[in-house]
């Protein structure tokens, strides 16, 4: 009910249109078509929900389909990376194709545009090609070769397949118009010579075609009704419709429509930057959980519908614009809140000694897993006359308003007693070893004297009763919102040197001794956490996904 209520984004506006108009004969088919080059990162994930949302919302067909027409920077680890990730974030394609299954039908298709006297083998450089384009504001002038005879161009096309081209020596461009405004009309080139085997095809190919041109003729092999994409493309319309008007022989054509690309302050969107991040060892690799990765964003401890949340709160449009990290943190707090176990860890631990509290008593005190879905209930933590606390939760000269613990204090340990601080033993350098304090049995969580007021609340675990950990603490990657507005200076230079904090020999309650990698769990008042993969059962590891609040939020640059 909630989703019918909600107003419709653009493009579903267009869909809802076509569906009344019967376009396409009423079919719904989009596709996501990732280039197998890298890891998807946040940035995809908004095309992944819209593709695969658009076909869910309309019973229509999204097929999920490789551009795999670049074979010097594909690889099969990144075919399969995507599609866990998509299978991560809930969604599930009908078929899987790749645009190396349309290379024959491509290759077809360009001797059709020789034959019609709509292309030609242009044997000038790169360079000369790019100088003859001209500019936006000037017309392009025409290759010296743009008039060779059909039957030339017909011969050297079937050369550069033959494996005797070396790589850049002559490209196919289609013949359309070198006086058009729009630079990408300009005898655009549609297939070069490459001699890197491929992952699928293996030698079979030399030639291989362009994106543009591969792009809208595999839509529409495919069947693909709306073709959804980033505002980039925009510009590249015009050429996927002229492709589609040479190829068509009846009344069904794609219809490309552009929306706004996800940007993130804080981080890098570029699968080009993030690889000279890895590359340079500068993180640990994709899955890096500071990265933008969904990889990354899973060993994080990300939820996908956190992720999806996110994604459908800044929508879609048709302008770019750069969306706070703080929007994201914030959908990731609220999903985890709703959903994970309180527990209690120290990441900074310091002892307790209750000095009135019998040595060998342990207590079992109920506490409540999440206090917004009464259905996990509760569990038992035990309660002994040692506790670790967080070193900042005593301070022996504390300012007025410090409500934690300091001498002469009082405060509740969370779910057990209230405590009075007696004092403290320090070392010879004056570091805190030992905090002192006594209890009062009459106020033990759920009796009634329990409701005396006190004005702070600390967390503890007990010693005999702990287990040591891991903690990694996690931050924004960058210390800038844009990591490029210096054009002086190199984004590598900005990285936030505290995006990564390891603290070893924290404590962590017996209860998360069962816990497998993935798990995850909110450590009270300090933020939302979860088992890495580096975790084992000896070396517990944890991830901090985010902490409770936003501590960036009135930072200044």
């Amino acid at each position: 009910m909630e989703e019918n209520k909600k107003s419709l984004n653009f493009i579903e506006q267009i869909v809802e249109k076509d569906l009344r108009e019967g376009h396409n004969d009423g079919r719904i088919q989009t596709r996501f078509p990732p280039e197998p080059n890298g890891y998807l990162h946040i940035g995809h994930a908004k095309a992944i929900c819209i593709d695969f949302g658009i076909a869910e919302k309309y019973n229509g067909i999204c097929n999920l389909r490789f551009d795999d027409t670049n074979p010097v920077k594909e690889d099969v680890e990144y075919v399969d990376s995507i599609m866990k990730d998509i299978n991560w974030l809930g969604f599930h394609w009908d078929n899987v194709y790749y645009a190396s299954d349309y290379f024959q039908q491509l290759w077809d298709f360009a001797i059709k545009l020789i034959n019609e006297g709509k292309a030609y083998i242009d044997e000038q450089s790169a360079e000369d090609i790019a100088k003859q384009k001209g500019t936006p504001t000037t017309p392009g002038t025409e290759s010296p070769f743009r008039n060779r005879p059909i039957s030339e161009t017909l011969e050297l096309f079937q050369k550069m397949n033959s494996g005797d081209v070396p790589e850049g020596k002559m490209v196919l461009r289609a013949k359309i118009d070198m006086a058009s405004s729009n630079m990408h009309m300009r005898d655009p080139i549609i297939y070069r010579v490459i001699h890197i085997p491929h992952h699928r095809t293996g030698n079979q190919w030399k030639a291989y075609p362009m994106y543009d041109f591969a792009h809208g003729e595999s839509d529409y092999f495919e069947g693909v009704t709306h073709s959804l994409c980033t505002l980039e493309f925009e510009v590249h319309r015009p050429l996927y419709d002229w492709f589609l008007d040479q190829l068509a022989d009846t009344e069904y054509r794609p219809q490309q429509i552009e929306f706004n690309r996800l940007n993130l302050t804080y981080t890098v969107m570029s699968k080009r930057k993030l690889l000279e991040l890895v590359q340079e060892k500068l993180v640990s690799g994709w899955d890096d959980p500071r990265m933008p990765t969904l990889t990354g964003m899973r060993r994080r401890g990300y939820t996908p519908q956190s992720i999806r949340n996110f994604i459908d709160s800044i929508g879609y449009t048709k302008y770019d614009g750069v969306n706070d990290m703080s929007l994201l943190e914030h959908a990731v707090r609220e999903d985890l809140n709703k959903h994970v176990t309180r527990v209690s860890g120290v990441i900074d631990p310091i002892k307790l000694i209750i000095t009135n509290y019998p040595e060998d008593m342990v207590e079992e005190m109920e506490t409540i897993n999440n206090p917004e879905d009464a259905t996990m209930g509760s569990r038992k933590l035990k309660f002994s006359r040692e506790a670790w606390i967080e070193r900042d939760d005593f301070m022996e000269d504390a300012p007025k308003k410090y409500f934690r613990l300091t001498p002469g204090s009082e405060v509740r340990l969370k779910s057990a007693y209230i405590i009075k601080c007696t004092g403290c033993k320090k070392d010879e350098e004056g570091n805190i070893l030992e905090v002192y304090a006594e209890y009062d049995p009459q106020t033990k969580s759920g009796m009634p004297e329990a409701n005396r007021k006190v004005k702070g609340t600390i967390h503890w675990v007990s010693v005999a009763h702990s287990l040591n950990a891991e903690v990694r603490l996690y931050d924004r990657l960058f210390m800038v919102e844009d990591p490029f507005a210096d054009k002086e200076k190199d984004f590598k230079d900005l990285m936030n040197p505290n995006s990564l904090i390891v603290k070893k020999g924290c404590k962590v309650e017996e209860y998360l001794n069962e816990a497998k990698p993935g798990d995850r769990f909110q450590f009270q008042r300090i933020g939302y956490f979860n088992i890495d993969s580096d975790s084992t059962p000896q070396n517990l590891v944890f991830n901090r996904t985010v902490a409770l609040r936003d501590s960036w939020k009135n930072k200044g640059e």
